[in-house]
């Protein structure tokens, strides 16, 4: 649901200077959330700091302050799009952290918020950190006469944890990602924009970015680094479809991959198989969440991650579910032009390997699994 990363790029370079002035201006931006209509934020301010390890009430801190607080609905900020949250004049030097700001529910009012497909606004259950500020460690100079952008980019799938007690909690994923535009783009068929459809920017199954189309198909991974990389399609009873070997030259350059009249298509799934299981962290855990990442192995080519939720940390061992395709997926070659070949690939159908993470917990071993005969029930367990 959204993203809220943060990314900083000095438009001119430079090493920090001792004397002088220089611009800081911030932005927002997004990848779509998993199953929402909304998924609304609000934000007072933007804080920077020079020390990593500057607490919320050092002094030193100067401010973006939002005069009134700003009600964002990240999936507005989709497919690259920035909403700037300000600007301000900083003394030139080193500076080591931001925190993002948001402003509490009150009664009655839902600053924080998400609307599920199909469904009313709910607020989100926000920790009290939120509050006094998302801590981003991101070091970056601002250089005497010069000018540096931050590009925050709130990842909401992973950040929303929908818990059994049917309330949603707010756990941030924010990254960096460059402020200049570029990356990859194309269509995909119309006919999927009711089946969540995504579209994500992948290296050695590793999601970099992560779309949703807009309403004419088209979509748009941006500010990646250049590189080559699988950009992988899946959408709800659908088999996913691959295209490998996708090249993003450049910082500013893009790389079109289909076009409107021959956008990317999905086959249908026959069935969504459910696999589902607990996540045990040892030890326990009031703050941090689990997530469980299914990949799929094609032939030869890269692993591909086809899906990854959080795991519901109202309860212990926190508990997961999440639907796969079972028929074989679709893979196709980036050649140089389009449009691509994709066909049907044998002998994976059903094919994964599953593990699950947590922030200050290794990360555990893939486990394969096969959900051709049906659901599947695998548990793991994390230690630090």
């Amino acid at each position: 649901m959204a993203t809220v990363a943060a990314m900083l790029v000095a438009a001119c370079g430079g090493t920090a200077t001792n004397g002088g002035t220089g611009t800081l201006g911030v932005s927002l931006t997004d990848a779509p959330a998993c199953g929402f209509k909304e998924v609304n934020v609000t934000v007072a301010k933007v804080r920077v700091h020079q020390s990593s390890l500057a607490s919320v009430n050092s002094g030193g801190w100067m401010d973006i302050t939002l005069d009134p607080a700003q009600k964002i609905n990240l999936l507005d900020l989709n497919n690259g799009v920035l909403l700037n949250l300000g600007e301000m004049t900083l003394p030139a030097g080193h500076y080591t952290q931001l925190r993002l700001v948001l402003d509490p529910n009150k009664s009655g009012l839902f600053a924080n918020s998400v609307v599920p497909v199909g469904g009313n606004e709910q607020p989100l259950v926000t920790p009290s950190a939120v509050q006094s500020g998302i801590k981003l460690i991101n070091e970056f100079d601002v250089a005497d006469g010069q000018r540096v952008d931050v590009v925050l980019d709130f990842n909401a799938c992973k950040s929303i944890v929908k818990r059994g007690n049917g309330t949603y909690g707010l756990k941030p994923v924010i990254r960096v990602v460059p402020f200049v535009q570029n990356g990859i783009r194309g269509y995909v068929d119309t006919g999927l924009l009711a089946s969540n459809v995504m579209a994500t920017a992948q290296q050695n199954g590793v999601v970099l970015q992560s779309t949703a189309p807009m309403p004419d198909g088209k979509f748009i991974l941006t500010r990646l680094a250049a590189g080559n990389y699988d950009v992988v399609f899946t959408a709800d009873d659908h088999a996913t479809a691959v295209i490998t070997d996708v090249p993003v030259a450049s910082a500013t350059s893009m790389t079109d991959i289909s076009d409107s009249g021959a956008p990317i298509m999905l086959q249908g799934s026959v069935s969504n198989p459910t696999v589902s299981g607990n996540v045990t962290l040892t030890p326990p855990s009031t703050t941090e969440v689990a997530y469980v990442t299914a990949k799929q192995i094609l032939g030869t080519a890269p692993t591909v991650t086809v899906k990854s939720v959080a795991a519901d940390d109202s309860v212990s061992p926190q508990t997961y579910t999440m639907k796969l395709p079972a028929d074989e997926p679709s893979l196709g070659q980036y050649a140089g032009s389009i449009p691509v070949s994709i066909s049907a690939l044998s002998g994976v159908a059903g094919a994964y390997t599953m593990d699950a993470s947590a922030n200050g917990y290794q990360t555990s071993s893939p486990v394969p699994v096969n959900i051709t005969a049906g659901d599947v029930q695998q548990d793991f367990s994390l230690m630090p």
